[in-house]
């Protein structure tokens, strides 16, 4: 048989209450039926999902973990195996606009985009600022010159972005990959877990010759940290020590180190102003020391990396990014 020309993967984790809405925006999108397979990985959820998507949605492909991978973990779960040109990722507390996919894999599928490796989508937030303005989440990710991974146009209202289509990275939230990018560099990588996985894929496309586009006509909606708690211990945890492995990966050395004075500096500025909760600092300085102790094993990756055929074109592999975030 042939096998559909887009793999659809949503990741969740005791999400019951949040799966559905995404689900539908997936099923309902405008390409012939049998061009879009849908797959979702469950991370060990505890409150129905699985008995939920069984009843509800017998057409969509489960794939039960039986413990939380992350979201890391779990898209290379839902992606093993990939026989589709193209794989779509959302967010399990997104939707997509009905014509999303399909705007996302045209874009793709132009001949002078056959170096695309990635297309990110025009993500938007659900909730509206006090004029009642939409407010735009991401369109691509970009970096500053600390190493930081931001998402581009955050807050901007909607109505007067009109950014650039060549990107940085690609918003994990909702973006379309190519397949054969994929099978050159890899997914996403499971030890990151949580945060800044979109980041290190987009710089490992970017310096094998691929690059990112941003599609602005391919809308999503998005419910910001609905799935997870932006000011929790477990995101600052994973943000911090993330931000650090993936640039101690890519980066030149001057931006390994504005990286690292960064996050020491934000410890102390923090724990002398005692302006965060002591979980919170807790898990800055947990973050810390295990950037430490995966240093050498960092450092060998690095090595691998800069040692590559392309070697000579990752500064302004990184510049991109600079330009655009600072």
């Amino acid at each position: 048989m042939t096998p559909p020309r887009v793999r659809a993967v949503v990741v969740t984790w005791n999400g019951a209450h949040l799966v559905g809405p995404c689900l539908d925006s997936l099923l309902a999108q405008d390409l012939p039926d049998g061009e879009v397979e849908v797959v979702v990985v469950d991370n060990g959820s505890t409150d129905g999902t699985v008995a939920l998507l069984e009843r509800d949605y017998p057409g969509v492909r489960v794939l039960a973990t039986g413990r939380n991978l992350g979201f890391a973990g779990g898209v290379e779960v839902g992606l093993a195996g990939l026989d589709s040109p193209y794989a779509v990722l959302l967010n399990n507390d997104a939707t997509f606009e009905p014509d999303a996919v399909r705007l996302l894999v045209e874009h793709l599928d132009r001949p002078e985009n056959a170096a695309v490796g990635a297309a990110t989508a025009r993500i938007l937030l659900t909730d509206q600022d006090a004029q009642g303005r939409v407010l735009v989440n991401s369109t691509g990710n970009v970096l500053t010159a600390s190493g930081a991974a931001t998402d581009r146009d955050w807050l901007v209202p909607a109505d007067v972005e009109h950014s650039p289509v060549d990107v940085f990275g690609f918003c994990g939230g909702a973006a379309a990959l190519r397949a054969a990018a994929l099978e050159e560099v890899g997914t996403f990588d499971p030890d990151l877990f949580l945060y800044y996985e979109d980041t290190d894929l987009s710089w490992r496309m970017r310096a094998a010759g691929w690059s990112v586009h941003y599609v602005r006509g391919a809308v999503a909606h998005h419910q910001h940290a609905a799935s997870s708690d932006a000011t929790s211990p477990l995101f600052r945890f994973y943000n911090t020590r993330n931000s650090l492995l993936v640039v101690a990966r890519h980066a030149p050395w001057p931006v390994v180190v504005r990286s690292s004075a960064r996050q020491v500096a934000g410890l102390a500025r923090h724990t002398l102003a005692r302006s965060e909760d002591r979980r919170l600092l807790a898990a800055r300085a947990r973050a810390l020391i295990a950037f430490v102790r995966l240093l050498p094993r960092t450092l060998q990756r690095r090595r691998a990396v800069w040692s590559g055929e392309r070697r000579a074109g990752r500064r302004p592999v990184y510049d991109v990014g600079v330009g655009r975030a600072d």
